[in-house]
């Protein structure tokens, strides 16, 4: 878990060391970087209470960093999103509730059409151990990478509207396990496959929308579908709500709506409401 945390103050090194190292402009030939880290935290703390309750406290460690690069006709456009949290109640342990890891990139090129043919590579796992606390000892069911998807797509975009993007093209994906093999593993096969390869069509549309002076919507939109099944799509739906209260401030309200047949038959889901602490690094 260490090796993990190290890795991943490495890759976040590497962005800030990119982004302070190039000047802050729109013009073309030139990096644009942003970075947001962000606390959330939730606490309850009680002493001779007689209505009952326990002691809790929540916190959640976030950061989204973008990099930017823009040239005669190419644009190449990354972003990562790592969130991390944990929580207690009462006597009990800490308990992983946030463990999320999201990195995309985006070349496209502008051909003087309305739409730019593009090619995008997306990243997705747990950065630490995930478990589960339905039994009385925890079950460990993720870890780093086990299991980890990477998802290539080549295709058209739309950009042309100032805060929202679309992009449609044809997929492969790679899905890679160690422990965790049921999420790779041909039951077809006597051999247990810790490695998938897949074929399909993927969609991402995301939006910003400024629904008061302090208020904003992000919002992403990720489908995919394999070729041997057109009928059943993964979901990522992807939300969050920011209020500013001030520079330092805000309230956030975040809601993640997840199907994936290949993890859980029902759709998962998990929202969040937390004051936070932003600092706006870039």
């Amino acid at each position: 878990m260490k090796n993990i945390f190290k890795s991943i103050i490495v890759l976040l090194i590497i962005f800030a060391n990119f982004s302070f190292g190039k000047e802050d402009s729109t013009q073309v030939n030139k990096w644009i970087p942003t970075a947001v880290a962000g606390l959330n935290v939730s606490q309850l703390a009680l002493s001779n209470w007689t209505q009952g309750g326990e002691n809790a406290i929540t916190w959640t460690l976030s950061g989204n960093l973008g990099l930017k690069y823009i040239s005669d006709g190419w644009t190449f456009r990354n972003s990562l999103k790592v969130d991390y949290g944990r929580s207690k109640l009462g006597g009990g342990s800490f308990q992983t509730n946030n463990n999320d890891f999201y990195l995309e990139s985006v070349l496209s090129k502008n051909i003087g059409w309305k739409i730019d043919p593009y090619f995008s590579n997306i990243i997705r796992t747990t950065i630490a151990p995930g478990y589960s606390y339905a039994t009385p000892t925890p079950q460990e069911i993720a870890n780093f990478f086990d299991p980890g998807y990477v998802t290539q797509s080549l295709g058209f975009a739309y950009e042309r509207l100032t805060g929202f993007s679309t992009m449609l093209g044809l997929a492969v994906q790679e899905v890679f396990a160690n422990k965790f093999t049921q999420y790779t593993d041909d039951p077809t096969t006597t051999k247990i496959e810790s490695f998938k390869f897949e074929t399909g069509l993927q969609s991402v549309t995301s939006g910003k929308f400024v629904l008061a002076d302090n208020l904003l919507l992000t919002s992403s939109l990720t489908l995919f579908t394999r070729f041997k099944h057109l009928d059943v799509w993964d979901v990522r739906w992807d939300n969050v709500i920011v209020a500013k209260v001030n520079n330092w401030l805000n309230v956030n309200f975040s809601y993640l709506l997840v199907y994936q047949k290949d993890q859980s038959l029902t759709t998962q889901m998990k929202e969040g409401l937390q004051l936070g602490i932003v600092y706006t690094i870039l």
